[in-house]
């Protein structure tokens, strides 16, 4: 019988794309073809059992003879994720979602392109992730939450209901958001904290409850 996944490559090559290769392998939707790398260092090694083609512009300049166009982004610092994730749909590359067979999944919920839900998540009903965003080891998000492009609620993080986390914002681990709080753009909750209040863009908070952060 034919091998009918689809064929995609990982961009990246680090210890979160381990995790990312994991989620992949046990999906089972799609079929590793290689791995891609802006650290020259890299470049015709193997890593975690896949080879590393090259970098962003060997995408470019190979892309007739490459196997697939489509792909994933494991990185988990957010700008730079987001920024690569931009290249390549700009280069005419397709981002795929990832999920973890044993996430749970409620009725309603939308996962945008780009992104990663990793083992042991909870998503609940009508929640929408936006693209290139990372749900990490069992973190869970609650109903009619909206988590915004290139977010990362980090591992053993908790969103309540109806929680709003702007674009490019870091949950740090075994963080709790109570319901109803709106985290705004590029915000950082440090890990551990308990948030009880709105926060505006670009504000650092830490503690429980968190405080801002100068």
């Amino acid at each position: 019988m034919l091998d009918e996944k689809e064929s995609i490559f990982v961009f990246g090559a680090s210890g979160h794309a381990k995790v990312v290769i994991d989620a992949i392998e046990k999906q089972g939707a799609f079929k590793i073809a290689f791995l891609i790398d802006d650290n020259k260092a890299l470049w015709g090694q193997d890593f975690y059992g896949y080879p590393v083609y090259g970098g962003r512009e060997t995408l470019v300049a190979e892309s007739q003879e490459i196997l697939t166009d489509r792909g994933i982004v494991a990185i988990g610092e957010n700008n730079i994720r987001l920024k690569v994730a931009e290249w390549l749909v700009k280069n005419g590359f397709k981002l795929v979602s990832v999920i973890h067979p044993s996430v749970q999944i409620a009725r309603g919920v939308k996962v945008g392109r780009g992104s990663v839900i990793m083992a042991g998540c909870i998503i609940n009903s009508d929640a929408v992730i936006g693209e290139n965003a990372i749900i990490n080891t069992a973190a869970t998000v609650d109903h009619d939450c909206a988590v915004g492009n290139g977010v990362h609620i980090a591992p053993g993080s908790h969103l309540c209901g109806n929680v709003q986390v702007g674009e490019g914002s870091l949950i740090g681990a075994a963080s709790v958001i109570t319901p109803g709080i709106s985290i705004g753009n590029g915000v950082v909750v440090g890990a551990g904290s308990t948030v009880i209040k709105n926060v505006n863009e670009n504000e650092k908070v830490v503690g429980s409850p968190a405080r801002i952060v100068k």
